[in-house]
């Protein structure tokens, strides 16, 4: 995730995202990326990511925080349309309650939200770094739902792209999931506006099989009320984490500041970003509905995280993403 100082920063592996620079102008300058980027598709480039994300270099891995630099912009409110919600798919497992609320927690109920819920593997400007992500329940049984800093960041998508479920200190009890396409809001890509910070990866199958028939699918809705009873769940691996394990929080969500999205009481650090907030979330089953992801903190108010507001485009990006 973020840290925002009196700008604002993202809470990726290292979490804080840049100020977007206008490309306007210069006549040598590379074009913009469009709102989706093809990743690993042949045999070939599969094999190369899941091949360099060894053990070793996951456990090794940055948050993404530490690597940015702790700008941003905001502008405008995010539009807002008819509320939709998705159920979850997959069996569900019966777990013992957790504490609600709760500041930052390892998670140790089970229960649907263990295999649907990964740490996010990438290299941004020649370093390994690492976000958070969720599984959901989607057409194409494939589709990964993040923070939009954790796919594209400074102008460029990230490469060898990996989505781990059920991640534990190293092992990948449900394989490495390496994606074939990576998509974000049209306002991320376009100026990395802190609105959008929403993102999404379409994974291949692995050994013939798809990735929500493995591990299930969470639900996700948009346009929902902003005050809700929510939990919040990422991999931080910035002290006093170390993204061995899978955080949760839980809490009631409020107006954030820096933007126009939700905030909520949360102690998790970089390399949380991109995790799924659910509202509706059971702690009987460890089944939800993802309303939001881990976006940012600010410096000045570090027991607070920030996530944005699932409008309209959050919508069209996951409708992109489920049928690609």
């Amino acid at each position: 995730m973020k840290r925002f100082r009196l700008r604002t920063a993202l809470l990726a592996s290292t979490c804080a995202v840049g100020l977007a620079v206008p490309l306007a102008g210069a006549a040598t300058a590379a074009p913009a990326p469009g709102p989706t980027h093809r990743a690993a598709v042949t045999a070939a480039e599969q094999a190369a990511v899941t091949g360099f994300w060894t053990p070793e270099r996951m456990r090794s891995a940055v948050p993404m925080e530490q690597l940015l630099k702790p700008k941003q912009r905001s502008a405008g409110e995010v539009a807002a349309g008819k509320p939709t919600t998705l159920q979850p798919t997959g069996p569900d497992s019966v777990i013992g309650p957790m504490a609600f609320p709760n500041g930052g927690s390892v998670w140790t109920g089970g229960g649907k939200i263990v295999p649907t819920e990964g740490r996010v593997f990438f290299t941004y400007q020649g370093r390994t770094a690492s976000c958070s992500g969720t599984a959901v329940t989607s057409t194409n049984k494939s589709t990964v739902i993040t923070a939009g800093h954790c796919v594209k960041l400074d102008g460029a998508f990230h490469t060898n792209w990996a989505f781990v479920p059920a991640y534990n200190s190293g092992s990948t009890p449900h394989g490495t999931w390496t994606a074939r396409r990576l998509l974000a809001t049209p306002q991320w890509v376009a100026s990395e506006d802190i609105n959008y910070d929403i993102g999404a990866a379409v994974v291949n199958p692995l050994n013939g099989a798809s990735l929500t028939d493995v591990v299930g699918g969470q639900g996700i809705a948009f346009n929902q009320p902003r005050a809700q009873r929510m939990y919040a769940f990422g991999y931080p691996a910035a002290a006093p984490y170390d993204g061995s394990k899978l955080i949760y929080c839980s809490g009631n969500t409020f107006n954030a500041f820096l933007s126009n999205g939700i905030g909520m009481t949360c102690n998790m650090t970089g390399g949380s970003s991109g995790g799924g907030w659910f509202q509706q979330f059971s702690e009987t089953t460890g089944a939800g509905i993802v309303n939001s992801v881990n976006s940012y903190k600010i410096n000045f108010i570090p027991t607070w995280m920030f996530g944005p507001y699932f409008g309209a485009d959050a919508q069209t990006l996951y409708n992109t993403a489920q049928t690609a």
